[in-house]
Parts: C-alpha cells; sequence; structure tokens
C-alpha cells in the first residue's frame, strides 16, 4: 500500500491512546492482517477495498482455523477504522458494515467453586510478597475486577472506612464497587508492610513488584498460578477465572443479574447472561441429586 495509506493507520491508531493497550495491541494486529491481505491482493487504497473483497478476507480466515469470535473483533476493529476514514472524508462507504461473522460455539467460562476458592485464599506465609499476593486474591474476588482494572488502581482509590474502591474500566468508565471485609483487611495488611518493597515514595500504585514499581499483568498472573499450584488447586487458575467465579457465586445467592451487570462494568446486559448458563448446569446438578424423578434410577441400584 501507498505510504500515506499507511500513515492513516497509523493516525488512526493515535485515536486509541484512552484504551488500555491490551485493546490497542489488538486492534494493531486485527488491522495489519488486513493490511497484509491488502498487499497481497495489490489494494493500494483503503477506499479501493469493497465488501466483497473484505468478506473473502474474513472467509479466507475462518478456513484457517480462527474462531469466529476472534473474526468477530477482526471485523469490529476494520468497521471502527472505516468509520474513522469516513469521518476524515478518506472513504465514503464502510466496507464492513452488515458484514456477519461465522458464529462458535459460545465457551462457557472456567471457574472455581466455593470451596476451591477459599482453599486458594488459605494463604498463612507472612513474608512481603505473600502478604501483597493474597490481598491482590482478595480483591479481585471480592469485587470482581479485570487484570487490567486491578494493577490500575492507586492508594487513593481504595476507601477503607466505607468499603469502597474506584476502578477505571473498559473505555476508562470509573465505576464505585463494594470491597468485602476479608479483602479489606487483607489490603490493610499489605500496606502495611508495602513500604518494604517502596524505591520511590512518589509511587502511588496500590501493588508494587519488588522493584518498587507497579506491578506487571505477566506477575499477576504467574503469582496466581504458582499459590494455585501451592494450595493444591488443579488446572490453570488465572485472573479471570476469579472474576468469573465471583460473578457466578453472586448470581447463585441472588439471582440479580442487573446487579451482577453492574458489578462487572459490562456495557450489554448479553455479556452477562452467559453466567446465567453457569447457574443453570449448578441448577441441573442439584435437581440431578435430589429430585425424587431424576433420582430414579439411583434409588433403582440402592435396591
Amino acid at each position: 500500500m501507498h505510504s500515506s495509506e499507511i500513515q492513516l493507520l497509523n493516525s488512526f491508531e493515535e485515536t486509541l491512546h484512552y484504551l488500555s493497550k491490551y485493546t490497542r495491541d489488538a486492534y494493531h494486529r486485527d488491522l495489519n492482517y488486513l493490511q497484509n491481505y491488502c498487499t497481497k491482493k495489490n489494494i493500494k487504497k483503503w477506499s479501493n477495498l469493497k465488501s466483497q473483497q473484505l468478506r473473502d478476507f474474513i472467509s479466507d480466515r475462518h478456513r484457517k482455523g480462527i474462531s469466529g469470535r476472534t473474526l468477530q473483533r477482526n471485523l469490529s476493529s476494520i468497521r471502527t477504522f472505516y468509520r474513522y476514514l469516513c469521518k476524515i472524508d478518506v472513504v465514503s462507504i464502510n466496507p464492513a458494515e452488515g458484514i456477519i461473522t461465522p458464529k462458535s460455539a459460545r465457551k462457557l467460562p472456567k471457574l472455581l467453586d466455593v470451596d476451591q476458592t477459599f482453599q486458594l485464599l488459605e494463604i498463612k506465609e507472612n513474608d512481603v510478597l505473600a502478604i501483597r499476593d493474597k490481598a491482590i486474591i482478595e480483591l479481585i474476588y471480592s469485587s470482581g475486577l479485570r487484570l487490567t482494572e486491578v494493577i490500575s488502581l492507586n492508594i487513593d482509590d481504595i476507601d477503607s472506612i466505607d468499603r469502597v474502591l474506584t476502578v477505571i474500566g473498559k473505555g476508562k468508565k470509573a465505576r464505585n464497587l463494594p470491597i468485602g471485609k476479608f479483602a479489606i483487611q487483607a489490603i490493610d495488611d499489605w500496606l502495611k508492610s508495602r513500604q518494604q518493597l517502596v524505591k520511590n515514595n512518589k509511587e502511588r500504585a496500590l501493588f508494587i513488584s519488588n522493584r518498587g514499581s507497579r506491578i506487571s499483568p505477566r506477575s499477576v498472573q504467574e503469582r496466581i498460578k504458582r499459590w494455585a499450584v501451592k494450595q493444591g488447586l488443579s488446572g490453570n487458575v488465572h485472573p479471570h477465572m476469579l472474576r468469573h467465579s465471583f460473578a457466578s457465586h453472586i448470581l447463585e445467592s441472588s439471582g440479580d443479574l442487573r446487579a451482577v451487570q453492574e458489578l462487572l462494568g459490562h456495557a450489554d446486559i448479553s455479556t452477562t447472561q452467559v453466567y446465567t448458563h453457569l447457574d443453570f448446569q449448578h441448577l441441573a446438578q442439584v435437581y440431578d441429586k435430589t429430585h425424587p424423578r431424576a433420582r430414579k434410577n439411583q434409588i433403582k441400584e440402592n435396591k
């Protein structure tokens, strides 16, 4: 493609500065795939890309085994890019509008049950990193935080008296969340020990690494995985699994889907509805174990 077209792509990516690095990287990858496709097809300008060519691009990636969910994200990135091009009068038509991606089976998120969650949280060690890690795990499970949300927290975001935290979620939207008493206690313990890792007193990050700077997403992932193994849990336990567990346990107890939506910071309730399927699985298991008709075969076997 012409260098001027590449510059348009760079200019668009500069407008995404308000998004998280993870989201910006996703946009970059998605549009890089499209750019490579256009180069391969000798499409020299963004305005020359037609809807049918874009359908061919999506179909080609689908044949390579790319999931429907990933293709939806690819197309969403492209659609947003072309809206930007329309806005600055580079193109008059958005070729991504109206294109439907192949659907893939909806995978239910994996989670920990209540006993497993409590088992993970039974951290007895009292060195500074263990105290920090317990505070992180307690807070993620207590308030259903995303990984990016928990590492972005500053000390001033926590109100220990009212047991409330202010978190910046997707789209830089702020929301206030309650914090459970166990999480508050774990955070208080951490704040008393935090000074041991501080290298710069101006650092306001709530959770810092042993280098004294804001802890990285990878470090949190690795530490939680390490603690899960140490606490005797099987499988790959990760931060988002704690968020899923939080949502499922709240919904199971309250049945209030709207409240769970607000707590998770979901813009669309359809995103939250996946937890109703998890809740139904739990109810189905209870039914199979307790309903006299469901237990009919089991009763016969016991005779």
